[in-house]
């Protein structure tokens, strides 16, 4: 029984119901010590459902064993993923962050052409929410399943796809940035990763390859990153993304150089694709990705696409996430000879 699966959900649900029948039969028979004992079990074991239930929504601890353990030694992200005949698979390894000071595990997704030796791949590096971690990606919105289906249908190239975590610790939001006198996310993400799986990898280094996609907090991620790194991204894809941080950096660069609406107004913008996708009920993520398409100038190039229903949801993303993969490789170089 996994941390996340409905029958750790309905387990919690009958310990709620059983604690309630208790208190109820007890109530009379207690005093107000052991009425305030019976009331704080109740309320102990709702919000432990509860807990269990947001778990399942955003896959933050996909396992037992990730409760007590940071995601630098966070186990396989691949675990239960079975590979699809003539799909890509999944394999789980770990980034040493020699620039960054970080060392945290990654999730790769290999193209079932990456099997075939001689060609170097394009690159998509893969943002998760907050709270969240690439497993939402793998386990809550079905990645490999879509990225299979895309590669196989010829929508979309033959793409090493990276789904790394954004922060040390599970519940400390990064939105991808280097956290004055904190973690250094955003030198991770664009340096660390990069070196790893250009050297690690069969894939090319060079910026018209590479490319990010995210939800929510990660579709503001993907989109700051590729304004403030044109140099190693050519495209990125936000879903339901906002224009701003939803967190204090400590340096004020959350109002200014860290926000995407900021950056579009007072400085130059780069030669970068955005696609910017969001639902109309999604007030926060609505109104940011409008400024974004909005303010947008060349030789940026933004391609907006608003659903009109969705909210901020995993299905909504499971709507996206197969357009945006398309989208991306659209944009992106594609393999080329070993060597070349």
């Amino acid at each position: 029984m996994t941390i996340d699966s409905p029958a750790t959900l309905g387990l919690a649900v009958v310990a709620v119901i059983a604690a309630t029948v208790a208190l109820a039969y007890l109530w009379n028979g207690r005093r107000i010590l052991g009425r305030a004992l019976l009331v704080t079990l109740v309320v102990a074991l709702i919000a432990a459902a509860c807990a269990v239930q947001i778990n399942r929504l955003t896959t933050t601890y996909p396992s037992w064993s990730s409760l007590v353990r940071e995601p630098a030694n966070g186990g396989s992200l691949s675990a239960g993923v079975e590979r699809r005949p003539g799909g890509g698979r999944l394999t789980t390894v770990t980034v040493p962050g020699r620039a960054s000071g970080l060392t945290l595990t990654m999730g790769v997704y290999l193209p079932a052409a990456y099997d075939l030796p001689g060609r170097r791949f394009p690159v998509i590096e893969v943002f998760h929410g907050f709270p969240g971690s690439p497993s939402t990606w793998i386990r809550r919105l079905d990645v490999v399943r879509h990225l299979d289906r895309e590669i196989g249908a010829g929508r979309m190239a033959p793409t090493v796809v990276l789904f790394p975590y954004q922060t040390p610790r599970r519940l400390l939001d990064t939105e991808c940035t280097n956290l004055a006198g904190g973690p250094q996310t955003e030198t991770f993400l664009t340096e660390d990763v990069a070196a790893y799986a250009t050297t690690h990898l069969r894939v090319r280094a060079d910026r018209a390859a590479w490319g990010l996609i995210g939800y929510s907090a990660g579709g503001f991620c993907a989109m700051n990153l590729a304004l403030r790194h044109p140099g190693r991204y050519a495209a990125a894809a936000s879903l339901s993304g906002d224009s701003g941080p939803a967190i204090t950096i400590g340096d004020g660069s959350e109002h200014t150089t860290n926000h995407v609406a900021w950056r579009l107004r007072h400085l130059p913008q780069p030669r970068v694709d955005l696609y910017v996708a969001w639902a109309a009920d999604d007030t926060e993520s609505r109104d940011g990705s409008r400024d974004v398409v909005r303010l947008a100038r060349p030789p940026l190039r933004v391609t907006a696409v608003e659903l009109p229903h969705g909210g901020h949801s995993p299905a909504l993303w499971r709507r996206m996430e197969g357009p945006a993969f398309d989208w991306l490789s659209s944009r992106l170089a594609r393999s080329v000879p070993d060597g070349s």
